[in-house]
C-alpha cells in the first residue's frame, strides 16, 4: 500500500465519519437550526473529505477533473443553502432555542419582519 493510498483511505474513512456523525445530529438534535447545522457538516466536512479521497484515488485524469469541478460545488453551494434555508426560517417566523428558552422578543427575526413590511409599502 502506498502513501497516495493511505492518505485517501484515512480522507474516505473520515469523510464518512463525519456524514455519520451528522445523520446522527440530523435525527437526535431537538430544533430545526439544530438539525440543519448537522446537515450542513454533512454536505461540507463529509462529501468534502469523501471526494478529496476519491480525487487522490483518481490521479492526473479526466475523472480527477470532474471531482474538483464536484468539489468546487459543494464548498460553494452548501454554506449558501444553509444560510438561505435559515433565514428563509427566521423570516417566517421560526425562532431559535437559545440554552433550552426560545428567543426574546427583541430578535434580529422581528428586525427583518419590520424591514421587509417597510419595503412592501414603498
Amino acid at each position: 500500500m502506498s502513501i497516495v493510498d493511505l492518505l485517501s483511505w484515512i480522507l474516505l474513512m473520515t469523510g464518512a465519519t463525519f456524514s455519520i456523525i451528522g445523520g446522527i445530529g440530523i435525527v437526535r438534535l431537538p430544533e430545526f437550526f439544530s438539525r440543519m447545522h448537522g446537515a450542513g457538516i454533512t454536505d461540507t466536512m463529509g462529501a468534502g473529505l469523501i471526494v478529496a479521497g476519491l480525487l487522490l484515488q483518481a490521479g492526473l485524469s479526466l475523472t480527477a477533473l470532474k471531482l474538483v469541478a464536484i468539489l468546487f460545488f459543494l464548498t460553494v453551494t452548501s454554506p449558501s443553502s444553509c444560510h438561505a434555508l435559515a433565514r428563509s426560517a427566521i423570516t417566517h417566523g421560526l425562532k431559535p432555542v437559545l440554552d433550552g428558552k426560545p428567543m426574546p422578543e427583541g430578535d434580529p427575526a422581528s428586525n427583518d419582519e419590520d424591514r421587509s413590511e417597510e419595503t412592501d409599502k414603498a
